[in-house]
């Protein structure tokens, strides 16, 4: 089962009682803001110890409509690309 947001702003409360539920939900949200700021941007976003965010440019090509054998013209257009860190790479896959 994936994790939501609600869900997760549950858990980070339940374990931080001492703050605000809104506190907490304006918090995450200006993380998320500021994430996706930085990569329209084209920085690179690094959380030390969980991941790297950064965007790459997808070239404009000539893609094909699987259904119709039609052929499509795709614009480029930039994809967001994930590196995990090394150490939640090890707790994912060395934690049992």
């Amino acid at each position: 089962m994936a994790i939501v947001k609600s869900r997760l702003l549950q858990k980070i409360y339940k374990k931080y009682p001492n703050f605000y539920k809104k506190d907490l939900e304006k918090f995450f949200n200006i993380i998320l803001e500021e994430i996706k700021y930085s990569l329209k941007k084209g920085e690179r976003v690094e959380l030390r110890g969980f991941g790297i965010w950064s965007t790459r440019n997808q070239k404009s090509r000539i893609s094909r409509n699987p259904k119709t054998g039609e052929k499509i013209h795709t614009p480029e257009k930039k994809n967001i690309h994930f590196k995990m860190a090394k150490e939640l790479f090890n707790k994912i896959n060395n934690d049992k």
